[in-house]
C-alpha cells in the first residue's frame, strides 16, 4: 500500500504541473452604461467570473502546457447599452501575446477590436454551455472563437502554419453562428474588423502568405535579435514587405489591420538600429501599409535629421 500511495502521489505531482492553454486577463468595462444598480454590479461580477473561467479553465488542445507556457491574452468586454438587465450590446478588444526568445519581452500578436456583439447573460445563460459542433449562444461561441484564435496565432508563430487545426475549429464556430443567425451577404465589406470577417480571412488561400509571415517575423525574426540581429531584422522586414504586396491584392483584410495595430511601436524599436537609408525605405513601406500611423513611423527617420 505504501508503494501504491507513493505512485499515486507521483502521478498527481506530474499531472498537476500541466495547465490549460490560456492565461487570459478579463475586464468588463461598464463605463458606457448609465444608472447601474446594485443588482447590475452583481451581474457584471458574475459575467467576469464566467468569462474568466471559460477562457482559462477549458482545455482547447490535447497538448500539455506548463504554467509558464500558457498563452497570455487580454479580453476586454465593453458593455455599450442594454435593452434589459441581462441583454447587452458590446464591443470586444482582444490582444494575444507571445514571449520573445532570450528576452523578458512579450510581443503582441494581435490587437483586435470587434464591435456590434449582442449577447444575453440571463440565469439560463450562465452555465456557458459550449459545443463546437452545435451553436448554443452568442457569448460562448464568441469566446470559443477568440480562444481558438489565440491558440492558432501562437502556434503559427512557432511553426509554419502550425495553427491550422485550431483556426479550422474557430472558423467552424463562426460558420455555425452565421447560419443560426441567418447572416447574409459579404460580412467583411459590412464590418472588416468583425469576428465573422476574421474567420473568413484566417484560412483564405490569399492570406496564406500572412500566416507564413507570422512564423518568419517571430521565429526567424524577433527570436534571432539577441543572437543575430542583422538576420533577425532582415527576416522581419521581409515579412513586412510581403504584407505590402498582400494589401495590394485584396481589400477588407481586417486581420491585417489588427496585426498592424499590435506592431507599430515594435516596428519602430526593431528598426531603430538600421542605417539611415534603410530607415527611409522602411518608413516609406510602413506609412504606405498603415497610413493612419504615419506620424508614429516618422520617429524612425527623425533621429537621423
Amino acid at each position: 500500500m505504501k508503494y501504491l500511495f507513493s505512485l499515486i502521489l507521483l502521478i498527481g505531482c506530474l499531472t498537476s504541473g500541466f495547465a490549460q492553454e490560456l492565461n487570459c486577463t478579463v475586464t468588463i468595462n461598464t463605463g458606457s452604461l448609465k444608472n447601474g444598480t446594485t443588482a447590475d454590479q452583481q451581474v457584471f461580477s458574475d459575467l467576469k467570473t464566467a468569462v474568466s473561467d471559460f477562457m482559462n479553465n477549458k482545455r482547447w488542445t490535447n497538448d500539455n502546457f506548463n504554467q509558464e507556457e500558457r498563452i497570455k491574452c487580454n479580453l476586454v468586454i465593453n458593455l455599450i447599452r442594454t435593452t434589459d438587465q441581462f441583454s447587452y450590446e458590446s464591443s470586444i478588444q482582444f490582444q494575444v501575446f507571445r514571449p520573445v526568445f532570450g528576452t523578458s519581452y512579450e510581443t503582441m500578436l494581435l490587437n483586435h477590436v470587434d464591435k456590434g456583439i449582442y449577447f444575453s447573460f440571463r440565469n439560463e445563460d450562465r452555465q456557458m454551455i459550449f459545443n463546437e459542433n452545435v451553436f448554443q449562444n452568442v457569448l460562448p461561441s464568441t469566446l470559443g472563437f477568440y480562444a481558438l484564435l489565440a491558440v492558432g496565432l501562437d502556434y503559427d508563430s512557432f511553426a509554419k502554419l502550425g495553427g491550422t487545426t485550431h483556426f479550422q475549429r474557430a472558423v467552424n464556430l463562426m460558420n455555425l453562428e452565421i447560419n443560426h443567425l441567418n447572416l447574409n451577404g459579404d460580412l467583411c465589406s459590412k464590418s472588416p474588423r468583425s469576428k465573422y470577417c476574421l474567420s473568413a480571412n484566417i484560412l483564405s488561400a490569399q492570406l496564406m502568405s500572412f500566416r507564413e509571415g507570422l512564423y518568419q517575423y517571430h521565429r526567424q525574426g524577433l527570436d534571432l535579435l539577441t543572437t543575430d540581429a542583422i538576420t533577425g531584422r532582415k527576416n522581419a522586414l521581409s515579412m513586412i514587405n510581403g504584407l505590402k504586396q498582400l494589401q495590394g491584392t485584396r481589400q477588407n483584410i481586417g486581420i491585417l489591420d489588427s496585426f498592424l495595430d499590435a506592431k507599430n511601436e515594435e516596428f519602430i524599436n526593431i528598426f531603430s538600429e538600421s542605417s539611415p537609408e534603410e530607415k527611409q525605405k522602411i518608413f516609406n513601406t510602413l506609412s504606405s501599409l498603415d497610413p493612419g500611423k504615419t506620424e508614429q513611423y516618422r520617429k524612425l527617420i527623425q533621429a537621423d535629421k
